[in-house]
């Protein structure tokens, strides 16, 4: 039996909007502990952003933790679009700390929302097999890739994966309503 996947209605990329961020908890006080709620938090606003450089600049770090913190600056950049300027965060933390799933998961995030979405999949992938705090995130932006390449069939399938990891999240379940299954 062969299974076919279709979608119905068109691409839901408001990338941003849609793709799924993944901050990275840095803990022991200070600027960076700051800046790491708020990515965690959700918030978007510059002047977290703002924490993050401040700490960057000015705190003793490990290699874990400024790499965390450039994660977690570039989630707040990514939040508001600037794509560009997340993916230097994302590749400085890369060079750092180059075993940090988050760093390579937000990266492809950041492709998505560029439209690069074949750009986007080998960063997605090696954050996955890295390993992620909230790998459904990283299932969740691979989908929208794979929506974004005509690969209705794997979009499907990440959607799925998504859901299936986090149960509770409604972005993946909303996808999946417009995807018809049907077996030949």
């Amino acid at each position: 039996m062969f299974r076919t996947v279709s979608m119905a209605g068109a691409l839901a990329l408001a990338c941003v909007a849609g793709s799924a961020q993944a901050a990275v908890t840095v803990i022991g006080g200070g600027l960076a502990q700051a800046c790491s709620q708020a990515a965690v938090g959700g918030e978007s606003d510059v002047k977290f952003q703002k924490l993050c450089t401040d700490a960057l600049d000015t705190e003793f770090m490990n290699a874990r933790d400024r790499a965390g913190t450039l994660v977690n600056r570039g989630v707040l950049k990514l939040r508001r679009g600037a794509y560009p300027e997340a993916t230097r965060d994302f590749d400085q933390a890369v060079k750092l700390k180059a075993d940090m799933g988050e760093a390579y998961v937000n990266r492809g995030a950041a492709s998505i929302g560029q439209r690069r979405y074949a750009e986007s999949l080998p960063d997605l992938n090696k954050g996955l097999e890295l390993g992620v705090q909230e790998p459904a995130k990283a299932y969740y932006n691979r989908a929208l890739a794979y929506e974004g390449l005509d690969d209705a069939k794997s979009a499907y399938f990440d959607y799925q994966k998504a859901l299936e990891m986090q149960p509770e999240w409604a972005a993946p379940r909303e996808q999946l309503t417009r995807f018809s299954v049907s077996r030949r």
